[in-house]
């Protein structure tokens, strides 16, 4: 398929986007498909992603359909059953947003004919459009790089984009969190008219976070640094087999005589997700639950190593602005130090950004 063509015939061509990692990643994709979905005429939008990711995929309001990818070591009957469905859907395009040479043979083995993907590594190799981008030099946030992608795939496909979204990628009803935060405040006994400050301590097994007892000092510096604003109630989240940080730290916010309440469990990644809604601030280091709350347009403070493929511009929220805070060691700490970052600097910002969130709810009401 050329531009020339599709611009002729102007049917709305079917796409397939990869991005088949970490939780993370996928949601910091959701920019870049709310981008294609913005283009006319309108593309039908496939995701090739894991099982893990799936319910979030089909939450996703800019996704008609999920195809599931069995992963690296699947059986070869698996990878024949994949190969099939992908030959079936009959792609115009394919734009993988992370490349790797299986996809990119997966492509080239199922027919499609435009194969979009950055310029990186041999993988390149079974793409016939590529866009150099660089990411290892981590100049701008990941959502940027996928939405550069998108952007130039609807170039080469000839669509017009009336104008590029903005936040929320994740644009639930109001009506919806409200009554997130209705059931929550019925589970937990909790007052639904003091700000709810959701606190999430798991790393998800990859990004290196902040210690139990630091975020449990975050919280009461926060506290602290309130003055006479209300105080908040901190409900801590947990993913699987994370239960026991999210303990550790509501048991010493709680000790330091502030309210503190574990999220109930609930059943499905995307059903947590739901929950997250109810949130006033979202707190966590630079996981798959940030990056959920930044879809939301939640306002987050995030945490960050200082490794250079992991800094707050490469994994910044998807929030806006003014919604968003990032902290991380200083530049002359360890890479992992996350014991050098200034708590107390840190829990000044974040309490001056509840109290201006708290002043803006007030004008409103």
């Amino acid at each position: 398929m050329t531009s020339t063509s599709a611009a002729a015939r102007r049917t709305p061509p079917r796409l397939l986007v990869v991005r088949n990692d970490k939780l993370g990643d996928f949601m910091l994709a959701w920019p870049a498909l709310a981008c294609l979905k913005a283009a006319e005429p309108q593309p039908h939008v496939s995701v090739l992603v894991p099982a893990y990711t799936a319910p979030m995929a089909r939450l996703c309001p800019w996704v008609d359909r999920v195809l599931i990818d069995p992963g690296e070591g699947a059986e070869r009957r698996e990878r024949r059953r994949l190969l099939a469905e992908v030959k079936g859907e009959r792609f115009d395009a394919l734009l993988t947003l992370f490349s790797t040479p299986r996809i990119g043979w997966l492509g080239w083995r199922a027919g499609i004919p435009l194969r979009f993907a950055p310029a990186t590594k041999w993988a390149q190799l079974f793409y016939n459009r590529r866009l150099v981008q660089r990411r290892s030099r981590s100049e701008k946030p990941e959502y940027r790089y996928n939405l550069a992608l998108a952007e130039a795939l609807l170039d080469e496909l000839g669509l017009a984009l009336p104008s590029p979204p903005t936040p929320p990628y994740w644009p639930l009803p109001d009506a919806e969190r409200k009554a997130e935060r209705r059931r929550i405040a019925e589970e937990l006994g909790i007052d639904s008219h003091r700000p709810w400050c959701f606190l999430h301590g798991g790393s998800g097994g990859s990004a290196v976070n902040l210690s139990p007892a630091q975020y449990a000092e975050l919280a009461c510096r926060i506290e602290s640094h309130l003055g006479g604003a209300p105080a908040p109630v901190w409900l801590l989240t947990a993913g699987p087999g994370e239960e026991g940080v999210a303990e550790a730290i509501r048991e010493r916010i709680v000790s330091a005589g502030y309210t503190a309440e574990r999220l109930p469990s609930r059943s499905g990644l995307d059903a947590f997700a739901r929950s997250l809604s109810a949130a006033d601030l979202f707190i966590a280091g630079s996981t798959g639950p940030l990056h959920i709350a930044g879809c939301l347009d939640l306002p987050t403070a995030g945490f960050y190593p200082a490794r250079r493929s992991a800094t707050p511009l490469r994994w910044q929220t998807c929030n806006a602005e003014e919604h968003r805070l990032a902290f991380s060691p200083p530049e002359q700490a360890g890479e992992q130090d996350m014991g050098s970052i200034d708590l107390d600097a840190a829990a000044k910002a974040i309490s001056d950004l509840l109290q201006r969130l708290a002043m803006a709810a007030t004008s409103v009401s």
